[in-house]
């Protein structure tokens, strides 16, 4: 692909109000942004979503940021790579950490994507010229809660998300469900309950939500199985699944009947695109997942999420979610609850290079 350099930026900027689970509070967000440009001045831009700690998953900035300036970048440099779904198996020999992985690999197919002249979502295979718009609401206490749902829904989105734990699990969702008893509702647990706990989640099937998100262990696929038996309404698996074989042995386990698939966690867009191919034959609906990202990454799942397998409206909000101004150049977004995928070359964005340098950290250079 003829690359010239890549250019690595940790940016930092505080969330527009904070974002709680049981596992913490997110109140500012760092991310890495990838640049990686040609010979002939062309960028392609990915972005690295770990968070500063490694609450979701073992990754962290730091440890994204020393993998792609001791590792996967100087992988590239040595070995070289005529197309972007090479990238993959170029970086198999560094284990795991995927976040670090994709962040690269989605900047490599924005650049290849910019350098045939075609939308990333169109080089990818995606079918839909604009995408409906969920959103998640990230907070334990019922009165806010349902004053954000409110406003969310007057703002046209399709779908909402709470977080649930066994603090605030059948009374929040009752008090929703009393208020909105025609909302698409869904639950995420983030890894809150046991088996023990059966009885507990099985009393929500009542609601008629859309799925429970991985209720059991972050790395579990035999209870979510057994879990699923015992209850009627579908499990999701987001942190699970990391990669092809996860999704593959899940969904022949009967573990899950949903799919959450995030770039970052499964690293990158060639495994996401595997993932939801072999989903889609197998008839489970799988949805685009969010990480409280800038906007590099949240154009990376407008053109994922344009995939026909992506039947329930993901974790893609505007850009004015969760930022007073986004790194990005127009910003994202949402009309009537639905999202235009962009049509022009890439993924459709470009970076502000004003606001980049205002909240940019790090930054530091690699010439290939």
């Amino acid at each position: 692909m003829d690359i010239k350099s890549v250019c690595l930026s940790v940016i930092k900027m505080p969330l527009k109000q904070p974002f709680m689970t049981h596992l913490g509070s997110v109140t500012d967000r760092e991310a890495i942004i990838v640049e990686v440009e040609d010979r002939n001045g062309i960028a392609g831009y990915g972005e690295g979503v770990a968070f500063t700690s490694p609450w979701y998953t073992e990754e962290t900035v730091q440890t994204s940021f020393h993998m792609l300036k001791d590792f996967l970048i100087p992988l590239l440099k040595e070995k070289g790579i005529s197309h972007p779904d090479e990238a993959f198996a170029l970086f198999s020999s560094v284990r795991r950490n995927h976040m670090a992985k994709a962040s690269l690999e989605t900047a490599l197919w924005d650049l290849h994507a910019k350098r045939e002249g075609i939308s990333l979502s169109k080089i990818i295979g995606g079918t839909m010229s604009a995408i409906p718009a969920g959103v998640v609401v990230g907070n334990p206490n019922l009165a806010e809660v349902l004053k954000q749902i409110e406003s969310y829904l007057e703002q046209g989105f399709k779908r909402v998300k709470v977080k649930i734990s066994p603090d605030a699990d059948f009374q929040l969702i009752s008090g929703i469900r009393k208020q909105f008893p025609d909302l698409p509702l869904m639950a995420d647990a983030n890894s809150a309950y046991s088996l023990r706990d059966v009885d507990r989640l099985k009393a929500l099937d009542e609601f008629g939500l859309l799925m429970i998100e991985q209720p059991l262990g972050f790395d579990d696929i035999i209870d979510h199985a057994k879990l699923q038996e015992k209850i009627k309404t579908p499990i999701c698996l987001d942190e699970s699944i990391v990669t092809f074989e996860d999704a593959r042995k899940a969904v022949e386990l009967g573990s899950c009947g949903v799919i959450n698939i995030k770039l970052g966690r499964v690293g990158g867009l060639n495994e996401a695109k595997r993932i939801h191919d072999y989903c889609h034959s197998k008839g489970i609906p799988v949805w685009a997942g969010g990480m409280i990202e800038f906007g590099i990454s949240r154009a990376h799942n407008i053109a994922i999420a344009s995939l026909p397998g992506f039947m329930i409206p993901g974790d893609i909000s505007g850009s004015d979610r969760y930022w007073e101004q986004d790194i990005i150049q127009p910003e994202i977004k949402v009309e009537n609850g639905m999202i235009n995928v962009p049509g022009s070359p890439g993924i459709g964005v470009e970076l502000n290079r004003k606001r980049m340098k205002e909240v940019t950290v790090i930054e530091e250079r690699f010439v290939l």
